[in-house]
């Protein structure tokens, strides 16, 4: 069993909130990103920022600089330049080539449909890779994606806000792609390089990246990398049950600046108690406040919460 767990006391603290640039910010985006600025600065910490702009066909045009200057006009302040995936493409290629030199990476020849046709059971996340060029390519096959072999063992680790997790990749997932097909490079790899080259020691997101979380653990070990703490919050539901998303709606900026109600509204759902003077206060102030007095302890500690509010209130309508 492998088991990754924090040092005890990491100094500094570098925290990040890497957002995809798939439209405007949303509700649980600004959730996310509350969490791990408040978390990072009360240590003292430095707070970065990272575009996952690495899927070029989702990306949206304009969307990152909506979502950053949304950030800005909430207070949201971040350490050094903004990092943008898309221009790492040779980080990835040398992460990729090292650990095919130790043997850890294969090519695969297969399609989602003949993955989806001949997994023996399904994963957490969809049909389960079979291993089927784990081997070598079966005769006739082409070179497809490139996975990275798994383990046969349990991986475990410490959440900061659900505590002890574990995971048999081989049984829930299998070898996975860190090379796509159309020579995209896979968010877990991705994800792992840029941390690691950052320094960052501290992730807080969103409890849906939660079952991605060993499979960056067992990346950043193939890598002789060390894993950072991980915290993952609540989820913020839609009024239709699903995980809020872009599709449901977004805090755009009007002419006139933001409202700060989003923001009372990300702190409220994670369960902070704020001076009823707060409400008529800046964003910023709200920021710095939030800030001071974050409280973990108050953070709701199931993985997936009733929604936020009603729908005006989940997706900001009429906030701006």
């Amino acid at each position: 069993m492998i088991v990754s767990s924090p040092e005890s006391v990491v100094v500094p603290t570098i925290g990040r909130f890497a957002p995809s640039p798939t439209g405007p910010l949303h509700f649980g985006s600004l959730v996310a990103a509350v969490g791990s600025y408040c978390l990072a600065r009360q240590s003292g910490g430095c707070w970065l920022m990272r575009i996952e702009d690495l899927d070029p066909p989702r990306v949206v045009p304009g969307a990152a600089d909506a979502i950053l200057r949304s950030l800005e006009a909430f207070g949201f302040e971040w350490d050094g330049p903004v990092l943008y995936q898309s221009t790492r493409s040779e980080f990835y290629a040398a992460a990729l080539a090292s650990l095919r030199q130790r043997g850890l990476v294969f090519d695969c020849g297969c399609s989602r449909q003949e993955i989806l046709a001949s997994a023996p059971h399904p994963g957490e996340e969809g049909p389960r890779y079979p291993g089927t060029c784990r081997n070598g390519l079966p005769p006739g096959r082409r070179p497809r994606a490139e996975r990275l072999r798994v383990p046969d063992g349990i991986i475990g680790f410490d959440d900061g806000l659900f505590g002890c997790q574990e995971q048999h990749l081989a049984d829930t997932i299998g070898d996975f792609v860190l090379r796509r097909a159309d020579g995209l490079y896979s968010y877990q790899l991705a994800v792992v390089v840029d941390d690691f080259a950052t320094g960052v020691n501290q992730v807080v997101r969103g409890a849906d990246l939660l079952g991605s979380t060993v499979r960056q653990i067992y990346l950043h070990t193939c890598l002789d990398q060390p894993p950072p703490h991980y915290l993952h919050l609540p989820l913020v539901l839609a009024p239709d049950g699903e995980k809020m998303s872009k599709r449901h709606g977004a805090y755009d900026l009007d002419a006139g600046g933001v409202s700060a109600a989003p923001l009372l509204r990300a702190l409220r759902f994670l369960g902070q108690q704020l001076p009823a003077e707060l409400e008529q206060s800046a964003p910023r102030d709200i920021l710095l406040a939030a800030v001071a007095g974050f409280n973990l302890q108050l953070v709701p500690r199931y993985v997936r919460p009733a929604v936020a509010g009603d729908h005006d209130a989940v997706i900001g309508k009429g906030s701006l």
